[in-house]
């Protein structure tokens, strides 16, 4: 939804969720899986504008982080602009 992609900028706010997790939060891709508390590793999945990620997350505690992490992408990380929801 992001027109710029999943950048740094976006991949530093999924890392900062990602970060206060139980245990490890995944974000991936039909090829990769990245730990999303690495920004790093977020940025190696090439997330361009129209990339479908799937979410994981190794315990069940941490599944109201993955409802943060897609509102963040549904939000288009704040950087939604012209009128875009």
């Amino acid at each position: 939804m992001n027109p710029l992609g999943l950048h740094a900028r976006p991949a530093a706010m999924i890392a900062k969720i990602a970060r206060t997790a139980e245990k490890n939060i995944w974000l991936g891709d039909e090829n990769h899986k990245a730990d999303a508390a690495s920004v790093i590793d977020i940025l190696s999945i090439s997330g361009t504008k129209g990339k479908v990620f799937v979410l994981e997350a190794e315990s069940e505690n941490d599944l109201p982080l993955l409802e943060a992490i897609v509102v963040a992408f549904k939000n288009g990380f704040g950087e939604m602009t012209n009128g875009q929801s």
